[in-house]
């Protein structure tokens, strides 16, 4: 499925030269997922029976999907980089979200737009202007059918899987930092800076409680995926758990020497919590001990942002202030030589009061992005990682394949001067490539918003739908207002009014002194008398064919009456095809074969050549 863009020293490209564009790689999950399919077997039969994965080339079709090794989480860490999406006008990238079906990317940028992004080969799709300023969170419905967005005015704007935007509602007053789905869908919680979090019903968005307690901003917020429990974060350097029935706080974890940048519960289980703040360390909680488990330390920076995997409960995925991407296994602590090992708390004699668990990262992207990495999120299916950062471009990562070792000691895991230094990256050959894909984005971001261009809107003649006015007149949606003339039509004086001294004739003049003064209209006078009838036009008349000056100048005419078989209307049969041989309904007539209107268009120039 590989992208190839044609390069000809001519041909049918208009430009002449057109240099040499390489191949896109595209990540495709449809084999491994057959794979799968084919192998799988009910789980009390054990494991399907596969040959072993090696490491070698030859096994890249044996390949599997995440959620069919449960048991082995690190074949799921994402070490090789796919892909460096951005759009042409460069923006700081908040929050990036997979759709519910994992075949487009949502990303959320600081001028308040949405970009979509191909999930499998990377590139643009369609962008638009969703809030007037920065967006701050995003979320999907378990359902997978409403979106919530929030920004930095503290506006929430509901939106349907195809980005109608239907209601947009003030719930704060200050930006909103957090915002998460109940597990029925049928309320959502917001945390904003004005250190309050907020319970909302979802069908009304009307606001049903607030909860207070944190002495500073809310910075996260998320909703337990099966029980009535919150938990935030805050830059008071506290955790705390909710009830939203009662907006009551359970609980106050201490732990973290910092503000908090993220807190979020294992969606598989619910019974781990992750968070994530300034002090460089990243905190696992269990909710059922109430205390936390492991502290993940690796980080020289704060760490901004958090994820779990979708299908191992085990990994985990942080991101840094430095631009680094860590990955760890809660199962694995990789302590470093000459450190002791600590052992986990379920372990020891005494589990209340046994210290955490020190866990160390089980993979390291250290130069994953040049500046914070704001937000990461998990394709559904559990291969791909993407990462949204300052630096204003969207990342996606993956698994190496088998046999691939090249993927360790790029300029994303080295940086630019060791890889260069080592010669596994080119300086002058890698800002090439990077301009040649920013070209290619360019053009396909320019292509997607052509294909999105409405055609433009002309003026009419009020009360003749398919008559258009001649271009000297404008109609009332023009800059500037309506216009109160028209150009040879208003110019037109009224009719004299007639003179009715004693009112209508046959009408006695005190009753109709009587119905002025009530307000009411007299009833039309009888046929013969008062104003007389307007001429019935014939049909089918040419208004070319009156004399001069009987119509103002600029008024336009009519059409001359269709000749009969000749007359007949595009896409429309000849008046001979009407039902019952009268004024019936018209048979349509064959439509326009959309080859060639795909051709004709290509000849215009307005498509490029088949890729």
């Amino acid at each position: 499925m590989d992208r190839d863009y044609q390069n000809t020293y001519g041909g049918n490209y208009d430009g002449g030269y057109r240099r040499q564009v390489g191949k896109r790689a595209v990540t495709d999950y449809g084999s491994s997922m057959i794979q799968w399919m084919r192998n799988r077997q009910p789980r009390y039969k054990g494991a399907p029976k596969v040959e072993m994965e090696r490491p070698s080339a030859s096994y890249i079709a044996d390949m599997l999907p995440p959620i069919a090794r449960p048991q082995n989480p690190a074949d799921a860490i994402p070490a090789k980089h796919l892909h460096s999406s951005l759009n042409k006008a460069r923006h700081a990238v908040n929050v990036v979200r997979w759709t519910p079906e994992g075949r487009r990317l949502l990303t959320g940028s600081y001028s308040g737009e949405f970009t979509l992004w191909n999930g499998m080969a990377f590139n643009f799709e369609t962008i638009m202007q969703a809030h007037d300023v920065a967006i701050r969170a995003a979320t999907y419905s378990h359902n997978e059918g409403w979106l919530l967005s929030a920004c930095n005015d503290g506006v929430i704007k509901y939106w349907q899987p195809n980005f109608n935007n239907v209601k947009a509602i003030q719930a704060h007053n200050d930006p909103i930092r957090g915002i998460a789905f109940s597990p029925n869908d049928t309320k959502f919680v917001t945390a904003s800076d004005d250190a309050t979090l907020k319970i909302f019903d979802f069908s009304g968005g009307v606001e049903e409680s607030t909860l207070t307690g944190h002495n500073w901003d809310a910075k996260s917020v998320d909703w337990h995926p099966t029980k009535g429990l919150l938990v935030s974060g805050s830059k008071d350097h506290q955790v705390k758990l909710w009830d939203p029935r009662t907006s009551r706080c359970l609980t106050t974890l201490h732990g973290h020497k910092n503000t908090l940048a993220k807190t979020l519960f294992e969606p598989r289980r619910g019974q781990l919590l992750a968070t994530c703040g300034r002090d460089q360390v990243a905190r696992i909680f269990d909710l059922r001990m109430m205390r936390d488990i492991c502290l993940l330390r690796g980080h020289e920076k704060e760490v901004s942002t958090l994820t779990w995997h979708p299908f191992h409960t085990c990994l985990l995925s942080t991101g840094g202030n430095d631009g680094s991407i860590y990955q760890y296994l809660l199962n694995e602590p990789n302590t470093p030589p000459n450190m002791a090992t600590s052992i986990p708390p379920y372990d020891s004699a005494d589990p209340a009061n046994a210290p955490a668990q020190t866990v160390y990262p089980a993979h390291r992207v250290q130069h994953a992005h040049d500046a914070p990495v704001w937000s990461l999120d998990w394709h559904p299916l559990g291969h791909i990682l993407a990462s949204g950062s300052n630096d204003r471009v969207t990342r996606f990562w993956t698994r190496a394949r088998p046999g691939e070792t090249d993927c360790f000691n790029d300029r994303w895991h080295l940086g630019e001067a060791a890889a260069e230094s080592q010669g596994a990256w080119n300086a002058r050959a890698g800002r090439r490539s990077m301009r040649e894909e920013e070209e290619i984005e360019m053009e396909d971001e320019a292509d997607g918003l052509v294909d999105q261009t409405m055609p433009s809107r002309q003026a009419v003649l009020p009360g003749l739908p398919g008559l258009t006015l001649p271009s000297a007149i404008k109609d009332g949606t023009s800059v500037g207002g309506a216009q109160k003339n028209l150009q040879g039509v208003g110019n037109i004086p009224p009719p004299p009014l007639i003179p009715l001294p004693g009112g209508i004739p046959g009408m006695d003049p005190a009753k109709f002194a009587e119905l002025l003064a009530s307000g009411k209209l007299p009833p039309p006078p009888p046929p013969g008398q008062g104003l007389p009838p307007p001429p019935v036009l014939p049909p089918n008349m040419d208004f070319s064919q009156l004399p001069p000056g009987m119509l103002p100048p600029g008024f336009p005419l009519a059409p001359p009456p269709f000749a009969a078989g000749a007359g007949s209307l595009p896409g429309m049969g000849s008046t001979d095809n009407v039902v019952g041989g009268g004024s019936g309904v018209r048979r349509r007539g064959p439509l326009p074969s959309q080859q060639e209107s795909l051709k004709e268009e290509q000849r215009k120039g307005k498509y490029r050549q088949v890729r």
